[in-house]
């Protein structure tokens, strides 16, 4: 890549109050007992992945419409305003309508979109980071409420741009 292009893979994941379980050690005989209270909440992180710095731009939302691809999409703007921004990410409807192609198109050449085929998640590395995410934060943990979450959610995000070498390693990536 030219120094005055950047490289970004994107997708959503979503953030739910109730934690995501995983096998567990415990004693013979003794199950692990997970509390989980009240209904479902959701919210969904909307962010992107720089492939060669590991910096991630991370946007939590309360739905992952056009609306909020299109916000991911102009903070990518905001954040280089003099490079060129490549965005690889799915085939999702939400990636392709009238607001995201508005950005794309005030943009004038400074975003280019790149399509991953259909139903092919193993090809976007930032399922990796999404992975890691959960693994850290989310499973077997039950938060007090959904912005106790979404705090702990901020802090991981915010302390891995500190160590974007991390990021590079998770979503195996080579620094260049």
């Amino acid at each position: 890549m030219k120094p005055t292009q950047v490289f970004y893979y994107a997708d959503e994941f979503n953030v739910s109050w109730l934690p995501t379980l995983q096998a567990l050690w415990s004693p013979i005989g003794q199950q692990v007992v997970i509390p989980t209270l009240g209904q479902p909440t959701k919210r969904y992180g909307i962010g992107a992945v720089n492939y060669h710095t590991g910096e991630t731009v991370v946007l939590f939302r309360r739905h992952k419409r056009r609306r909020e691809i299109a916000e991911l999409l102009q903070a990518l703007l905001t954040k280089h305003p003099t490079e060129t921004i490549y965005v690889v990410w799915d085939n999702a409807d939400t990636h392709q309508d009238d607001e995201v192609e508005a950005v794309v198109r005030g943009a004038a050449g400074q975003l280019i979109l790149l399509y991953l085929p259909t139903y092919s998640p193993w090809l976007n590395p930032i399922e990796m980071l999404w992975r890691h995410f959960r693994r850290e934060v989310t499973h077997c943990e039950l938060f007090e409420g959904i912005e106790a979450l979404l705090t702990a959610a901020r802090n991981f995000f915010d302390r891995y741009n500190l160590y974007p070498q991390q990021i590079l390693s998770v979503i195996g990536s080579h620094p260049t």
